[in-house]
């Protein structure tokens, strides 16, 4: 780990800590600090036009007393901030991190290239959370390194599931996205798929998550008890950061059933947990998960393929324990004991070209 002491300004989304779920960006600042860096953030602010208005003033503020500014990266309007706020960083001659964080970000390059381009160019370093990021956005600029989303792997029990219970987890923000009306669907298709099992008649499907509030919630639950399955699907609201290992250690099987998506942090939760990870196949799903090693991927809105994906794990004892094992074994490659290490020194590393210069 790099010896100086580094000055950051971390400019991205902080709400999330005020409801108990702290975002990544918030927990590599406090990361940085524990390392006796001197880190500044901005917003924490909740309505999104005082947390932009509080980036642009915070940015301002800070730019002469940094020595690096790390910038999140998202698509839409969340694009604008990035911009602007570089845009202040380069006034004061200071580097700039991009992080690209967003799975959407392809699209939205690809809608708007030139954008892009010039955020690019105008970066010291960019920064992909994934792979899938990385190959994605390398037509735009120059992709500086690959540095997942960590977390403490230790806060997440690990328990190898075999064999399987019919105990489903769903966790995620309810949004359009990431389709969670796909999971009722999932349950109408169990029936048929496990036949006279005796797992047919005793699955139970938990989805915790905040509410968007873009219509997809009531949508699932309308679907739900269109197909007959509410009985058999509880959605108890959205959970804080600290109770997540609990909730997880709940079940034995989770389904992430996004249509869109980078490498999310609650798959990897799942995995430290040794739950066995049914996803469908978008995004970066593929550079996080090796199909049949370590979770089974599924294609997009496919009902009757996740369901059957979920049979498989229900009457394969053996299938179900070597996905549980490797999946601990890959969620262990994101802890922050090596995530933290490199972005310290990528950070160093950007400071330093940049007094050369």
């Amino acid at each position: 780990m790099v010896a100086q002491r580094l000055r950051v300004l971390i400019v991205g989304d902080f709400s999330a800590s005020k409801v108990g779920n702290a975002s990544v960006a918030e927990q590599l600042a406090v990361k940085l600090s524990a390392a006796g860096d001197v880190v500044h953030t901005t917003s924490a602010k909740t309505s999104r036009l005082a947390r932009v208005t509080g980036m642009i003033i915070d940015t301002a503020r800070f730019r002469q007393t940094v020595d690096v500014g790390i910038v999140d990266v998202y698509a839409g309007r969340g694009f604008l901030w990035a911009e602007w706020t570089t845009a202040i960083l380069k006034s004061a001659n200071k580097p700039v991190i991009h992080v690209l964080r967003s799975g959407s970000l392809p699209d939205f390059a690809a809608a708007q290239p030139e954008r892009v381009r010039r955020l690019f160019a105008a970066s010291d370093s960019v920064v992909a959370l994934s792979g899938y990021l990385s190959e994605s956005m390398s037509a735009y600029g120059t992709i500086s390194e690959v540095i997942p989303n960590p977390i403490e792997v230790a806060n997440y029990p690990f328990k190898r599931r075999s064999p399987v219970r019919p105990k489903i987890v769903w966790l995620r923000t309810f949004n359009r996205q990431y389709n969670p009306a796909l999971a009722p669907r999932v349950l109408a298709e169990l029936p048929a798929v496990l036949g006279t099992t005796p797992f047919s008649d005793s699955v139970q499907l938990t989805m915790y998550g905040a509410d968007q509030r873009d219509g997809s919630l009531e949508s699932t639950v309308a679907a739900a008890r269109e197909l007959g399955v509410s009985e058999r699907l509880h959605i108890p609201g959205a959970v804080a950061k600290s109770e997540v290992p609990e909730r997880l250690a709940e079940g034995d099987i989770f389904i992430n059933t996004t249509d869109v998506d980078n490498v999310p942090i609650s798959v990897v939760e799942a995995m430290a947990c040794g739950l066995c990870v049914v996803s469908t196949d978008v995004g970066g799903m593929r550079y996080l998960i090796a199909n049949g090693v370590d979770g089974l991927l599924v294609p997009r809105d496919d009902a009757r393929a996740m369901a059957s994906a979920i049979g498989r794990l229900l009457t394969d004892a053996e299938l179900a324990e070597r996905l549980s094992t490797n999946a601990r074994l890959k969620a262990e490659s994101f802890d922050w004991t090596t995530v933290l290490p490199q972005w310290r020194d990528h950070i160093a590393k950007v400071t330093a070209r940049h007094v050369r210069r």
